[in-house]
């Protein structure tokens, strides 16, 4: 079965000698169709633009209302973990994100509990978007219940990524427009709002306030931003669908945590300033409060646009890329024998994880039923998906010491050494102060790995990879 990748006539040819998968003893069944624009598109939207829009509120709190600092923080201490992606995305071009990272750069049962970790992360990721534009929904047209909204976002998702990674990306350019616009039209609104004498505080104050900084402050606000971040490493998943060098899949990546960084901080600069209770803000926070700065600065119609956009971008964008990513790691893990082979298999036509993505589909489904009227399990989802995802990330940062300053003997000392441990210690920072709740369970998820690995050994299917041959980094 011939691909893009393996046609001499293709553009994608000098890309597949470089970085073809058959190289490390795969073959090239994903479509090589993705640009680098794609690339970066789907960060940015799995991502989400517009994301501060939903949580806002809670960030303003946690921050003593320095809401823009929170997400500067946040996008450097992000930075570090994309460097260290950008690395081995260079080193391994293959889907499986930090799987195959751990994997290839530690060992191969390490790769099976990284991939595990990150899995809890993964999975849970599509329930949980559905389930928030779901109730957004639900409360805009009370007349369709959540449960209603849930079956329509995934019946829709699911058929875009069945048709293949070129109707996903066709999908997310207009997806990533649409919430341009409407943060476009929130930005000028709230301009004018201040030119006219709406804001309150100076104009550095969600920068830096001295009647609420503190150190501890600042570094609790690391724990909140950072999470607003997650998603720019999906576009790993895609490695092998990258018609791109490799060394763009990690450019990618650093480039759409910049992109959505300066778009995070230029909406919060902008919304903490206009915000007319602030002290009821920096009391009790609250899920509405973006929509109230909306209205304050807009009227009514502004409120409603920004809402409605929240829920749309998560529920279809966001949502969207996410079981992408999802059903790319399990393809990834299932073609070493570590998941059941189902889910390896590659639609013919279509060429994408057919089966992995229905099960990533029937997974949100189940897990967004049971929790659609339930507001607390919402929150303990977000809480395991940080954790899982932090805990992986670790892992990552571990794997790049390990490949190039102890098997290449690399003497880049800032990219390889210093770059992974300030970015693996900021990440342990968070995981060590996350909710109880989220510790025990994510805990529980990896002891459980870790026996589902001692099984593999004690019947003789020890975890493996395919040989690598010679790698020109």
């Amino acid at each position: 079965m011939s691909s893009p990748s393996t046609t001499p006539s293709s553009s994608a040819a000098p890309q597949s000698a470089a970085t073809g998968v058959e190289r490390f003893g795969y073959q090239q069944e994903l479509q090589r169709s993705l640009s680098f624009t794609d690339l970066l598109i789907y960060g940015l939207i799995f991502m989400v633009p517009i994301a501060p829009f939903g949580i806002f509120g809670d960030v303003f709190q946690g921050s003593g209302g320095m809401v823009a600092l929170a997400y500067i923080i946040g996008m450097v201490a992000m930075a570090f973990t994309a460097l260290s992606y950008a690395q081995m995305s260079k080193a391994f071009p293959m889907a499986g994100s930090v799987y195959t990272y751990a994997g290839r750069g530690i060992g191969a049962p390490v790769g099976f509990l990284a991939g595990w970790v990150i899995l809890l992360d993964y999975i849970l990721v599509p329930t949980l978007l559905y389930l928030v534009a779901s109730a957004a929904m639900a409360s805009f047209v009370p007349a369709i219940p959540v449960w209603a909204w849930l079956i329509m976002f995934i019946v829709f998702n699911t058929a875009v990524n069945y048709f293949g990674i070129q109707m996903t990306a066709r999908m997310n350019k207009i997806m990533l427009v649409a919430q341009l616009i409407v943060l476009a039209i929130f930005l000028v609104v709230g301009v004018i709002a201040l030119a006219q004498g709406k804001g309150h505080g100076n104009v550095f104050s969600p920068i830096f306030d001295s009647s609420t900084f503190s150190g501890p402050l600042v570094f609790g606000a690391v724990s909140v931003a950072v999470l607003s971040f997650l998603g720019f490493d999906g576009i790993s998943m895609l490695a092998e669908e990258s018609r791109e060098d490799a060394r763009k899949l990690g450019r990618a990546m650093v480039g759409a945590l910049v992109l959505a960084g300066l778009l995070f901080i230029t909406q919060t600069w902008v919304a903490a300033l206009l915000a007319p209770n602030r002290e009821e803000l920096l009391a009790n926070g609250g899920d509405n409060a973006f929509y109230d700065i909306a209205k304050y600065a807009g009227g009514p119609w502004l409120s409603v646009l920004t809402a409605v956009a929240t829920a749309i971008a998560w529920g279809f964008a966001n949502s969207l890329v996410a079981q992408a990513a999802t059903s790319r790691l399990l393809f990834a893990m299932a073609r070493d024998r570590l998941l059941p082979r189902f889910l390896g298999k590659i639609h013919p036509k279509h060429k994408v994880p057919v089966n992995a993505t229905f099960l990533t589909a029937a997974v949100s489904l189940v897990l967004g039923l049971i929790l659609a009227n339930n507001e607390k399990g919402i929150g303990q989802i977000a809480s395991l998906i940080n954790f899982g995802a932090m805990t992986a990330f670790l892992a990552l940062h571990v794997s790049v010491v390990v490949h190039y300053v102890v098997r290449k003997r690399s003497r880049d000392w800032w990219r390889h050494l210093i770059a992974p441990a300030i970015g693996f210690l900021i990440l342990l920072y968070v995981v060590i102060n996350a909710k109880v709740a989220a510790q025990a369970v994510g805990l529980t998820w990896l002891a459980l790995g870790v026996l589902i690995l001692i099984t593999f050994i004690l019947i003789g299917r020890r975890p493996t990879l395919p040989d690598e041959t010679e790698v020109s980094e």
